[in-house]
């Protein structure tokens, strides 16, 4: 059985919501054993992207300026804007109208990963899983044992999403 096969992700958890005014964002944390270098790369180049995003980028986000991003599945594109670019520490830009922000903290010989991202109300337990999984499967990349990003329409029909939405949804009370 490969990596993927055997992929099931853990319980959920390292999520958090935060309402203000009327805006939701979602706040996810997640300590990897890679230093902030190479979590920087995978967060901002296409090719590595292309590995474990829920979306391509038609270049790199350690630039600010304008950046296309395909929602991969889906024939989305966004006209997005990389607003920050520190690297290795900070990472911000829109997606589908949406902000994110991406914190990377040095953390011993690795990377304390915070991600901001606004989110509608209605898709936080989805939005929660999505990232949870995709986490998994960057670290999995980062540690040279990739299993192919798992996005999209796709993973929607995986039990192990289904079961972190279902966790998610109970621990935000929706």
């Amino acid at each position: 059985m490969n990596t993927r096969q055997s992929y099931m992700p853990g319980p959920a958890a390292g999520a958090e919501v935060r309402k203000e005014g009327s805006h939701w964002t979602l706040i996810l944390v997640r300590e990897l054993h890679h230093p902030p270098e190479r979590v920087w790369q995978a967060l901002t180049d296409p090719a590595h992207l292309r590995e474990w995003a829920p979306f391509d980028a038609d270049r790199s986000l350690a630039t600010v300026g304008p950046v296309q991003l395909s929602t991969v599945g889906t024939p989305m594109v966004s006209e997005s804007n990389v607003k920050r670019a520190d690297a290795p520490r900070l990472l911000e830009y829109s997606w589908g109208g949406n902000d994110l922000r991406w914190e990377l903290q040095s953390l011993g010989g690795g990377t304390r990963l915070t991600l901001w991202h606004n989110i509608d109300q209605r898709f936080i337990s989805w939005g929660a899983a999505g990232w949870h999984i995709c986490f998994d499967v960057l670290d999995r990349f980062l540690s040279d044992d990739p299993m192919g990003r798992m996005v999209g329409p796709d993973v929607m029909k995986f039990s192990g999403w289904q079961r972190l939405t279902a966790e998610y949804a109970k621990q935000f009370g929706g």
